[in-house]
């Protein structure tokens, strides 16, 4: 498969490029046709010659027998907009293309039609037939948009593509519009001579047209078996996949479980993304199926006659992205028994989803630190206050507050109101994220002192935070729904580090720790009051430690040696 996908690359961009040369040529246009015929000939010499022609040719050869290979191994012909409009917009090409190929360069070529270049054609489209310059005006939209698509879902998974997608999206729109332009006022000028009965009855005199009829008839020959060879091949493959799905269905059906419950029943040889798109099942597959972005993954649950091996390419794209060996990609994946499926990325998955991901993003259990933070009082002052400047002092408290914890290494889960929660040691072990956890409390109380200086003139009183820490085993993950998919963590450890959140209005502290993050932190704060507590919902006791300042804690809680 990596050959044919490099295969069909390769003689995609060698068409594109004679598209490209062609199209800047027509937008000379804006300039005049004899500026276009002058291009022309250079452009000809290298499009012409032996080997520009052999290579153009055998281009398009391959690119549309790997579009006929392409159709046939399709088990499903329901898939996205984008897939199914480069679909047909490519099997059009041909249909459209042909009888302006024959009549210009195979006419020119075997037939000596010598067409005479811009001049000749634009006239031919302009006062010969109108609709010939129309067709050909529509077939260089379709040509374009398929070249576009097919080099979008190439391009979208380099990790410098969002950078230069901008970019490259105005010169994809950009160079067929100066194209058509061009092409356009050519025209305009050719159809203004010809108002001129002598130059028209010379024009007539030499076009290609008036060429013995003997020619005309074989060239209009070829244009119609071509047109029958291509709708022929098309039909076959149409009709041989009519025949083997009858066969598959004969041979029996594959049952797939989802998460939600639903079982759904398919062909052998249906591929487990196909089989999600048969049934309406929102699958993520940003390079539409093609084996390359990762982004359809799913972990498998089934006896192991019923997965075939992974091959060499889909192999490579899991190590990639460091999946377990339960994990395959649905859009290779052609089960031959039942299995229980679990896509791993949600629908809305984007390109960059494709790259490797810490595996508990996929949902693990994991020792964390967590932290939690509010204001005090913050709703009795905001209701002495605009609206505008509330969400200004929020936006600012938020900033500040994010930037100490993830200068210290940390990651913001979320903002809950005027609330922050936050997940320490996701990379780096416990022992660090606990160290990182207190570091980051000291941060805070330290920016929180400096945003009171700031804003001291305009605030009645300073503003207070409580600060809640506890270290434990939670369920990380990705976790939500649609666009509101993020990091977070659930459990036991969660709730009681928002307890010790809580109880910092008890204690009239800034920061309330568990000494249990301390232990794993490596630091013993003997001078600050220790208290044993009781959590509700929770068997035995916890021992907590509370700080009336986080700037108590010691300046070097984030190194990698204990601190006492």
């Amino acid at each position: 498969m990596g050959l044919i996908r490099r295969l069909r690359l390769v003689s995609g961009l060698v068409m594109l490029a004679y598209v490209t040369t062609h199209f800047i040529n027509h937008s000379l246009g804006l300039v005049s046709v004899g500026l276009m015929d002058r291009a022309l000939e250079r452009i000809y010499s290298v499009w012409a010659s032996t080997s520009g022609t052999a290579l153009l040719y055998s281009a398009f050869s391959v690119h549309y027998a790997l579009a006929l290979w392409a159709l046939w191994r399709r088990r499903s012909l329901r898939m996205p907009v984008a897939e199914a409009a480069q679909l047909v917009l490519g099997f059009c090409i041909p249909f459209m293309l042909v009888e302006h190929v024959v009549t210009t360069r195979v006419a020119d070529t075997f037939f000596h039609a010598d067409y005479g270049y811009y001049a000749s054609v634009l006239l031919a489209y302009t006062v010969l037939t109108p609709w010939r310059g129309v067709l050909q005006l529509v077939v260089l939209v379709v040509a374009w948009v398929h070249a576009m698509i097919g080099l979008r879902f190439s391009l979208m998974l380099r990790p410098w593509y969002p950078r230069w997608q901008p970019v490259l999206f105005a010169i994809a729109l950009l160079l067929p519009t100066l194209a058509i332009l061009g092409a356009a006022e050519g025209a305009l000028h050719m159809a203004a001579q010809a108002q001129d009965p002598a130059f028209l009855a010379r024009a007539l005199q030499d076009h290609p047209r008036a060429r013995p009829p003997e020619d005309a008839a074989v060239i209009d020959a070829i244009v119609v078996w071509l047109r029958f060879g291509f709708l022929g091949s098309l039909l076959a493959v149409l009709a041989a996949r009519a025949v083997r799905w009858q066969w598959q269905r004969w041979r029996g059906i594959v049952r797939l479980t989802y998460p939600s419950g639903r079982v759904i029943a398919i062909a052998p040889g249906l591929s487990v993304l196909e089989a999600s798109r048969f049934a309406g099942i929102p699958h993520a597959s940003v390079c539409g199926g093609r084996g390359r972005c990762s982004t359809c993954r799913i972990r498998v649950v089934g006896e192991a006659w019923a997965l075939p091996l992974p091959g060499a390419d889909e192999v490579k794209v899991l190590e990639r992205v460091g999946a377990g060996p339960d994990v395959r990609l649905a859009c290779q994946l052609r089960p031959r028994g039942d299995l229980r499926v679990t896509p791993l990325l949600p629908p809305t998955a984007e390109a960059r989803d494709g790259f490797r991901r810490p595996s508990y993003l996929q949902g693990m259990e994991k020792e964390i630190a967590i932290l939690f933070a509010d204001i005090r009082a913050f709703t009795q002052l905001s209701e002495q206050k605009l609206p505008y400047d509330v969400v200004f002092l929020l936006n600012r408290y938020f900033a500040e507050m994010g930037r100490a914890i993830e200068e210290a290494g940390g990651r913001i889960d979320k903002f809950i109101g005027d609330g922050i929660m936050a997940l320490f040691g996701l990379d780096r072990g416990a022992d660090s994220g606990c160290r990182e956890a207190l570091a980051a409390a000291r941060a805070m109380a330290q920016r929180l002192a400096d945003l009171n200086r700031t804003f001291a003139p305009d605030l009645p009183e300073p503003l207070r935070i409580g600060i809640g820490i506890h270290f434990g085993p939670a369920i990380v993950g990705e976790m939500g729904y649609g666009t509101a998919v993020s990091v977070t963590a659930v459990g036991d450890a969660v709730n009681i580090a928002s307890r010790l959140e809580g109880l910092t209005k008890t204690y009239g502290a800034q920061l309330v720790v568990s000494e249990t993050l301390l232990a794993r932190a490596g630091i013993a704060l003997d001078d600050a009051p220790r208290h044993e507590i009781t959590i509700r919902g929770r068997v035995g006791r916890l021992h907590i430690v509370h700080l009336a300042s986080a700037l108590e804690l010691p300046h070097a809680t984030n190194s990698a040696q204990p601190v006492r």
